[in-house]
């Protein structure tokens, strides 16, 4: 059934927590300042689409429903963004693999999109509109359509969205979804009738594996002492080679990384801490930080206040998730 929301937030832990179809772990990489992000969803009939507009630079380790086949992008004007260690050239798309899970980041403002459907519907449309079945692949490919292509997918999505935000109930008139959405479709079909770009090599899928392996390793032991020879062992790659991944994917090292992780932690067990019954040193130490006057200044300068000052702030409100504006 069509329908659309758009919200808009101001904390990064509201924002990631929003998003359902779209489930991505951000950690920031600039010191303090505001974060603004803008989170729009339109559901057609067949099809789901996303826009992401923000204005920080930061890393996401995002995991894709398995429902859907998605197709990613950056948005027409968009800075550079680095997706699965590549940075998308314009008009460039990633035709995604089942479920698959990997890091985007960005250096500051950007917006992205994506579009997902299910596989059984991809592979009919793609029979239909280009006589050729098209799956979800084994492994992201990034693809490099003919600008004209691209542009008009990505117009058709701009327009999908403009609409979910500004006139939602529009957008859940049957006809209309239906309307747009076949628009969609074809040029979506059409762009993923296209040749390989850059970045599609078995090296670089290895280093995508390396690096969802490295998030499964912080995921299970952030909280306990991780030294560099430790995570290599459990990743299964050379120090050369994880210092290189990260560099890549990340656009840090993975100590930094892991320090990052940890104090995104800890800002979560603080905001959610009663301040009467929990103290910043044992929820520092619950977090992996040894050294408490070391964690107070790294936080400060990561978040732009002292552990204390997150500890005993009351709960905000925050921004509720998106909701779909159902037709009758």
């Amino acid at each position: 059934m069509p329908g659309s929301g758009t919200c808009t937030f101001i904390d990064p832990d509201d924002y990631q927590a929003s998003l359902d179809r779209t489930p991505l772990d951000l950690v920031l990489t600039a010191a303090q300042g505001e974060f603004t992000g803008r989170a729009t969803s339109a559901r057609l009939h067949h099809l789901y689409l996303f826009r992401s507009e923000e204005d920080f630079a930061r890393i996401a380790y995002i995991s894709l429903a398995p429902a859907l086949v998605f197709v990613g992008f950056a948005a027409r004007g968009s800075r550079p963004i680095i997706w699965g260690g590549v940075e998308l050239q314009p008009g460039e798309i990633v035709l995604h693999s089942s479920a698959e899970r990997f890091h985007q980041r960005t250096a500051g403002a950007c917006s992205w999109g994506l579009i997902g459907l299910a596989p059984a519907q991809l592979e009919r449309y793609s029979e239909a509109v280009v006589g050729k079945a098209v799956r979800a692949p084994s492994a992201a490919r990034i693809l490099r359509p003919a600008a004209r292509n691209s542009a008009r997918l990505l117009r058709r999505h701009a327009q999908a969205c403009r609409l979910a935000e500004t006139r939602p109930k529009m957008l859940a008139h049957p006809e209309v979804a239906r309307a747009l959405e076949q628009s969609i479709i074809h040029a979506l079909m059409t762009c993923l009738q296209t040749t390989r770009a850059a970045g599609n090599g078995l090296a670089r899928q290895h280093h995508r594996r390396a690096m969802i392996r490295f998030e499964e390793v912080l995921a299970e032991q952030l909280s306990q002492p991780l030294r560099m020879q430790q995570l290599c062992e459990q990743i299964g790659v050379g120090e050369r080679t994880l210092r290189s991944c990260c560099a890549a994917f990340l656009g840090v090292s993975p100590t930094r990384y892991v320090l990052l992780r940890r104090l995104k932690q800890a800002r979560i067990a603080l905001r959610e801490a009663d301040p009467a019954a929990a103290s910043v040193a044992e929820i520092a130490c619950a977090c992996g930080f040894t050294e408490l006057g070391r964690f107070a200044g790294v936080y400060h300068s990561a978040f732009g206040e002292t552990p204390s000052a997150t500890l005993r702030r009351l709960p905000g409100s925050g921004a509720s998730s998106p909701k779909f504006a159902e037709s009758a």
